[in-house]
């Protein structure tokens, strides 16, 4: 099944620390194939530099995000982008708002590659035509 993962999802899959709360989320990585919007990616790596990571779980950080495929940005996911956008604005939902920015674009991956999008985040619940695994 193809399964775009977001950003909590993604960065729990790879702590070392237990996070029983993102646990049924991470089991469904296994045996997929896996997704990643632009916006995780430049988040993860954000995140890193913020943390000051070193060399080695940077490293660790590259390899996972290597093991996935990133969805390439393409003026046909910025017309996605711009049509979801607009949905969500039309219904009312939080995606609309430019606060969620690096959110819509996640969303939006995961509607472009007809995926569906794992997250724990409520924010994506009835979101126009997105499907939540």
């Amino acid at each position: 099944m193809k399964l775009l993962i977001d950003t909590g999802v993604f960065s729990a899959a790879l702590s070392e620390l237990a996070r029983p709360d993102m646990a049924p989320q991470v089991e469904l990585l296994a045996g997929n194939q896996l997704f990643l919007a632009a916006a995780t990616v430049a988040e993860l790596r954000y995140g890193a530099l913020v943390a000051n990571w070193g060399t080695a779980r940077r490293l660790r950080l590259e390899r996972a995000i290597d093991a996935t495929t990133v969805v390439p940005v393409s003026d046909r996911l910025l017309t996605t982008v711009a049509s979801f956008r607009f949905e969500c604005r039309l219904a009312g939902h939080p995606l609309a708002n430019r606060v969620h920015g690096n959110d819509l674009w996640i969303a939006s991956s995961a509607l472009h590659i007809d995926a569906a999008l794992v997250t724990a985040d409520k924010l994506f619940a009835a979101a126009p035509g997105l499907r939540i695994a």
